[in-house]
């Protein structure tokens, strides 16, 4: 017997029992004795059996509601438009077994919104969640409602950790704040000022950006060769009017300002500040690897971008939410997709 492939019945015939007794152990359904419960589970662990998920929902006879509450997508920020592909994509292949996939998004700028999304998604009676937590206090009362109405959830994209979420599909905020701080050191005089930039318009209760802070901040105490000044704005309103108005402010009264991080998606607002100020000689690092970044990144007013793989997560976190429906498998408590630095000469490796 080869390691591909395997099968219930594979199993069986090498353990010398029924498809039955093997289908009982590995499902955990009903008494088998001890010995032959620890011969069939050696096996299977021996050719790494993995069930058949798409077989047994099939043969479940039930028809699974899964609900995703995600942002809407918009011309001024399209990083959400990934997730929605990559869960349409899976959602398409979900189809023939019974699986139906619903849509509920918010605005990412209201928390309101999102409250209102939230409700939809209760009322709509759901077998399981997926969910993008952008609001701390928002989505911790989500959490609660759905564990009164006993619905699995699982978080995409920002994780929240005093709730009862099965898991989570997303970037390590924290160590992604780390990762831009370290390109920004590396080529940084250790004399110039640090600008940090916060394009939220609830600053506190946006979970993912507090995260890359703290992360970008920890990194200097850590391991920064800068020891300038690190200096923190928030800007409520993700417009260009807003952004060059409060950046003018700033570098006016501030002039060893050499780099500029974003902890944000809207870095290429600050590359158009840099634009109409002709300003060449400032490092800029931001987040997020699509269309209004890259014509930055590429005319070289962004240095770095520090991506994420947001259609990878739509497709992982819908896939999970499939199997621990259909088989009660437990995804991975927090999934960390890769952290990877991207420039003008590997860009085209991402679009």
């Amino acid at each position: 017997m080869t390691k591909s492939h395997i099968t219930i019945k594979d199993i069986a015939n090498e353990a010398g029992v029924s498809i039955g007794t093997v289908d009982r152990v590995l499902h955990n359904r009903g008494e088998v004795a001890e010995a032959t419960r620890k011969k069939i589970e050696t096996i299977a662990a021996q050719y790494n059996y993995k069930p058949n998920l798409m077989a047994r929902a099939l043969t479940t006879n039930r028809t699974f509601h899964i609900g995703i509450l995600i942002p809407q997508a918009s011309t001024s920020n399209n990083y959400w438009w990934s997730h929605y592909e990559g869960i349409r994509q899976k959602a398409l292949e979900l189809e023939a077994y019974a699986v139906k996939v619903s849509f509920f998004r918010f605005d990412i700028n209201s928390a309101a919104d999102f409250e209102r999304a939230s409700r939809e998604l209760i009322d709509a009676k759901v077998n399981g969640a997926v969910v993008a937590p952008l609001f701390r206090v928002e989505s911790e009362k989500l959490s609660a409602a759905l564990d009164e109405h006993n619905i699995p959830y699982l978080f995409i994209d920002t994780d929240l950790s005093n709730t009862n979420a099965i898991g989570f599909v997303g970037e390590d905020a924290y160590q992604s704040g780390r990762v831009a701080a370290s390109v920004i050191d590396f080529g940084l005089p250790t004399t110039s000022d640090i600008l940090m930039v916060n394009l939220a318009k609830d600053f506190d209760n946006a979970q993912h950006i507090t995260s890359r802070n703290q992360g970008f901040l920890s990194y200097f105490m850590d391991l920064g060769r800068n020891n300038g000044m690190r200096m923190a704005i928030d800007i409520p309103q993700a417009t260009t009017e807003a952004v060059c108005e409060r950046l003018k402010t700033v570098f006016d009264n501030n002039k060893n300002i050499g780099a500029i991080w974003v902890s944000g998606v809207h870095t290429y607002l600050v590359a158009q500040f840099l634009e109409r100020t002709a300003r060449r000689n400032i490092i800029l690092v931001g987040h997020e690897v699509y269309e209004q970044n890259v014509n930055y990144l590429q005319r070289n007013y962004i240095q770095f971008l520090i991506a994420q793989q947001p259609k990878d997560q739509g497709i992982k976190a819908l896939n999970s939410m499939f199997a621990y429906l259909t088989d009660g498998k437990q995804p991975i408590k927090q999934e960390y997709q890769k952290v990877e630095i991207v420039n003008s000469e590997n860009v085209r490796f991402y679009i």
